[in-house]
């Protein structure tokens, strides 16, 4: 399925992501829950870098589990805890969605669940089955 991107010419052109993204009728929905630099045997990545990587492993293994991929993707949420990573963070997240941008909210937080943890995504897929 091929969902209708949209970078409208009356507002600013994001660089990472889609102001919009429109989904066919009858496509399915999976809503991802936020994934963090958690790997499989319960260790947390060292670094922004790596744990972007490992948060984003983690999204295309929960996806994939479903029947879906990063195509399938639609919105994405980020969560940082530090403006000084954005930078790091942001290059990890274009290498793993090359054009296959969903529209986005990335924030800057406080804290998530765990002091360790740095970043955290979570994901809307839709398809048609």
């Amino acid at each position: 399925m091929v969902h209708k991107r949209n970078n409208p010419k009356s507002v600013s052109i994001p660089q990472n992501y889609y102001q919009s993204v429109e989904v066919e009728e009858g496509a399915r929905f999976l809503f991802v829950a936020g994934q963090t630099g958690v790997a499989l045997d319960g260790s947390v990545a060292d670094g922004i870098e790596e744990q972007s990587k490992q948060a984003f492993s983690n999204m295309v293994n929960i996806l994939s589990a479903s029947g879906y991929g990063l195509e399938d993707v639609v919105f994405m949420k980020t969560f940082l805890v530090s403006r000084q990573d954005r930078e790091k963070y942001q290059k990890v997240r274009a290498s793993t969605w090359g054009d296959n941008k969903p529209a986005s909210t990335f924030l800057i937080v406080s804290g998530l669940a765990s002091p360790e943890y740095l970043v955290e995504v979570e994901c809307i897929a839709a398809k048609k089955f």
